[in-house]
């Protein structure tokens, strides 16, 4: 599969969320999907994660996330206007309250994945929607 050659994603969960599983599911099936990844793991702070976008040129930004780091998502997003990004769509998976969604969709969060999601529907978004595509 070739869908998302020429697309840099960087995948990475966002705080004290250790919950890799999900992550590593998606970046796996990124990288058979033809995608560059660059996985940061646990443990990343919106700062690490945007200067990991800009260092890498990254197309995209996946975030693993769960309910305890909203306020997290909102300095990434803080974050990545002020860095220029706003041309990389940031994409969230996880267990996100569906009463938070609206929110971080206001502060840029181009889609919701959550648990369940279809690996196809992840590739065609992402190989769609990256920064750069022809979308």
């Amino acid at each position: 599969m070739t869908q998302g050659r020429g697309v840099k994603v960087l995948v990475s969960m966002i705080g004290l969320d250790s919950h890799t599983t999900g992550a590593q599911v998606v970046a796996t099936l990124l990288r058979d999907a033809g995608f560059e990844v660059v996985y940061l793991g646990v443990n990343q702070t919106p700062e690490m994660i945007v200067n990991a976008a800009l260092q890498e040129d990254v197309d995209v930004i996946g975030i693993s996330s769960h309910a305890s780091n909203f306020s997290l998502i909102e300095e990434l997003m803080r974050r990545v206007r002020q860095n220029g990004l706003a041309d990389v769509p940031v994409v969230c998976g996880g267990n996100i309250p569906p009463n938070q969604l609206d929110r971080l969709k206001a502060l840029g969060i181009a889609r919701f994945f959550p648990p369940g999601s279809p690996g196809s529907a992840i590739i065609e978004y992402l190989a769609a929607q990256g920064r750069g595509t022809d979308a």
